[in-house]
């Protein structure tokens, strides 16, 4: 018994020596070889992919992506999305082989190699793949790499399930290896795999774009790719500059400094003759446009991404800036082009430009802009309700392909600028549109009477984006002190008057700048929301049958003229941002910008008049010819994301949009650190508007006004609701200071009392919405948080111009 044990032993022990000793030819017999950065080798027996590691403790960049993705905005997953950049390495481990992320993010930049080493052990690494070694010949070795590009790389499954789209895994049974886009390059290795992912419980959005919703099918790409040399100039990270950033912590850092560490984002770019004012580069950025891209889209996405090339002039280099379209055969995720991908989905939604980084530099590899396929009809939508297009019945008014095609060209170049280093500029529309980085609105003019679209959007890159350009491309020689020229640059873009102002401190919430937010226009918010009333007030006075070709139902006018109800939504956000605004710049000590400065009083209140004057019953209501002629959705037809959310099921509804934006006006105004930034003003400065000021004006603003039209009192019942509803969130915001609720409780007591004089006497509608009134905020004050409040309904998809609607949501809760 102990004989045969033994024998089995060495059997065993001679087997796995034979199988150690295996040559990296014997396994890849029959296979087809692919060399490159990565030499690695395709079995189409096997269906295996075969790795073959000769450099081991070399760091490499390892990029997934999707090839072919799901097609929903909602959900995210998007042909041509790029995933995590992470650096890593093989390490060979006796039998294994483990790639191993180190960590980054925690450094000692230093020539002491134990001080080095302290913190390379403080912190963890992470291996994210093992593998054994099935074959070796002079000391490299073959690995079997089916099962990581088999794996969900990307994350698909969690972002089924973040997005509530059911709970789906890997099926290795309907996955396999995608051949045709196994390729090898000196500089990168790229792989790629047809993914099945399996499950139940799918949600409405993947329902909406996948043939069976239990089994959704993906393409996820793979790239190994070598790192930049040495050769990039890494530059300073400056708020200041518009530039994103790289960090990490350098623990070698003297104790007087700063220990974090920030580099800017870009490409790597060089004159071939620094000293001079324009010199041609020694490699120009190059991007490529999508062959997909139907025509004559093509042509406008490579014209406005050429815009850049001025911008690139004006830093002094010729040529430096190039756009063609994608040579045929080309991979688009090949790390060696920098494109333009034209996304398909099955809603608008966003657009977007990401790159691949290096992580210890900032320098940017690889540009990649997604651009959604459907926000141009959102444009020519637009332009659909703005003109009388069908005047002669079918043929379309050409200046609405003009300015979709115009938004194209601007869009192209601004997600361009996202991958050339740039963040968004929302400042620059107060600035005579100096950044295609801001979000244009379309600019409407009124000439003659007449709405005029000629300057609906901007031609070419703004001054902004000149100087940022100059800023983070210029070339210096060797004896210019950079830093200083660089401060020197900043001070010039200040005194010329090009500011910066980026996302976090444009949003309509929580976020207090006056003259920067998303989608608005003019210099002063005020006056172009105003004046927007007026374009809008002409647009719904003139609109007609004729927005729509003959042979459309009728009923599809509500799509053409939903944008135009709600044309000064994103103003209405600006003008809510003066309100507790505060004007400031990201300066530094020691720079000419100045110190932040409250809003003044008298622009605050024009704000508040003018955001009250647009709830007004008479710019609420649809004019009577439009309520004449909207009938019912007919079948086939039905209500949408692009519709009016209604309180009427298929009829029209007259009073729910106005509800909308009453609702979103109230919500404004009274968010809750708004407000408590209002009492503070107060108490800072007694001639200052507060917040109870706001709450008094709101109140004489809508209370106690007669109307003989009951349409609309009807409407200014909707408007009252929503401002009790607005004090009533506001009181229960546990966000908001105790003061501010404090005030906003008053204001629901003075209401109480205003509707209570009114008892039942007068007309019957009146005299019921009061008893509803006086019965709700009664229950409220008897037990706040567990009063239910109706929430107003929701507008239709708006942004951009899509989705991410949310911050007009009127939420109730505990916050």
């Amino acid at each position: 018994m102990k004989l045969r044990f033994s024998l089995t032993l060495a059997m065993l022990f001679i087997f796995g020596l034979v199988q150690a000793q295996k040559s990296i030819e014997d396994v890849t017999s029959g296979a087809e070889k692919k060399e490159g950065y990565f030499t690695y080798y395709w079995d189409e027996k096997s269906g295996k992919v075969w790795l073959e590691i000769d450099k081991f403790d070399t760091e490499f960049l390892y990029v997934n992506s999707l090839t072919a993705g799901v097609g929903s905005n909602d959900i995210g997953l998007d042909r041509g999305q790029l995933g995590g950049t992470q650096i890593v390495e093989f390490r060979r481990v006796g039998p294994k082989i483990l790639m191993v992320q180190p960590n980054y993010r925690y450094r000692a930049v230093s020539d002491n190699m134990d001080e080095v080493k302290a913190v390379k052990e403080a912190f963890a690494e992470s291996v994210l793949q093992g593998f054994k070694v099935e074959a070796e010949t002079d000391g490299r070795v073959l690995v079997d790499l089916t099962s990581m590009l088999l794996s969900d790389a990307h994350g698909v499954s969690n972002t089924l399930s973040r997005s509530r789209q059911g709970n789906f895994r890997v099926d290795a049974s309907r996955s396999a290896i995608y051949p045709p886009m196994l390729k090898n390059f000196p500089k990168n290795s790229e792989f790629e795999a047809t993914i099945t992912f399996t499950g139940s419980g799918a949600g409405g959005y993947l329902r909406s774009v996948t043939p069976s919703s239990d089994a959704v099918t993906v393409r996820m790409h793979h790239s190994f790719i070598e790192l930049p040399d040495n050769g990039y100039e890494r530059r300073k990270a400056d708020p200041r500059s518009g530039y994103g950033t790289i960090s990490y912590l350098d623990y070698a850092t003297p104790i007087q400094e700063d220990i974090q560490k920030r580099f800017t984002r870009r490409h790597r770019l060089e004159k071939k003759n620094p000293k001079a004012r324009v010199s041609e580069p020694v490699e120009p950025i190059r991007y490529y446009v999508d062959r997909g891209a139907p025509e004559p889209i093509k042509s406008a996405l490579i014209e406005g991404a050429r815009w850049w090339n001025q911008a690139f002039e004006a830093a002094g280099y010729r040529n430096a800036f190039l756009v063609e379209e994608m040579p045929e055969g080309a991979d688009p995720l090949d790390i060696r082009y920098n494109v333009i991908q034209w996304v398909h989905r099955s809603t608008r939604g966003w657009s977007y430009g990401s790159s691949v980084t290096d992580p210890r530099t900032g320098e940017i590899i690889k540009g990649h802009v997604s651009l959604g396929s459907l926000r141009v009809r959102q444009d020519f939508l637009i332009a659909q309700g703005l003109l009388t297009p069908y005047e002669n019945g079918t043929t379309p008014d050409p200046r609405m392909l003009e300015m979709a095609l115009a938004r194209l060209r601007q869009l192209s170049a601004h997600e361009v600028g996202h991958t050339i280093g740039l963040m968004h500029n929302y400042i620059s529309s107060t600035n005579d549109r100096a950044s295609v980085m801001d979000y244009p609105h379309p600019k409407i003019d009124l000439v003659n009477g007449k709405i005029s679209l000629a300057d609906a959007y901007d031609v070419g890159i703004g001054a902004w984006d000149k100087a940022a350009i100059t800023w983070g491309y210029q070339d210096f020689p060797d004896n210019v002190d950079e830093d200083k020229a660089l401060d020197e640059l900043i001070e010039k873009q200040f005194k010329d008057g090009l500011g910066f102002i980026t996302d976090s401190d444009s949003r309509p919430i929580g976020s207090s700048h006056p003259q920067s937010h998303l989608w608005d226009n003019g210099k002063s918010a005020t006056e172009e929301l105003n004046r927007l009333m007026q374009v809008r007030k002409l647009v719904m006075n003139n609109f007609s049958e004729k927005q729509i070709p003959v042979g459309a139902p009728m009923t599809t006018l509500e799509e053409v003229l939903v944008p135009m109800y709600m044309l000064h939504r994103y103003q209405l956000e600006g003008a809510a941002k003066v309100i507790g605004g505060t004007y400031y710049n990201y300066k530094l000590r020691g720079d000419s910008q100045p110190l932040p400065r409250t809003a003044p009083k008298a622009e605050q209140e024009a704000a508040l008049n003018a955001l009250l004057h647009t709830v007004h019953p008479s710019n609420l209501a649809f004019p009577e010819h439009i309520l004449k002629m909207i009938p019912p959705r007919v079948p086939g037809f039905g209500r949408s994301r692009e519709t009016f959310k209604v309180r009427t099921g298929i009829d029209f509804d007259a009073v729910a949009p106005g509800e909308t934006i009453a609702g979103a006006v109230m919500s404004f105004i009274f968010n809750g650190q708004r407000a408590t930034r209002l009492v503070q003003q107060k108490a800072m400065d007694s001639n200052q508007i507060g917040l109870t000021d706001v709450i008094n004006t709101a109140i004489e603003n809508t209370f106690g006004k007669t109307y003989t039209n009951d349409y609309h009192r009807q409407l200014n019942f909707a408007t009252e609701n929503q401002l009790v509803y607005a004090l009533m969130d506001l009181f229960k915001n546990r966000g908001a200071s105790a003061q501010a609720r404090s005030e906003a409780l008053l204001g629901l007591e003075k209401i109480q009392t205003k509707v209570s004089r009114g008892g039942t006497s007068g007309d019957s509608s009146t005299a019921a919405h009061h008893a509803f009134l006086r019965l709700t905020i009664e229950q409220f004050m008897e037990n706040p948080q567990e009063l239910q409040l109706q929430d107003a309904l929701t507008p239709p998809d708006g942004s951009p111009i899509g989705m991410g609607m949310m911050h007009w949501c009127t939420l109730h809760d505990n916050h």
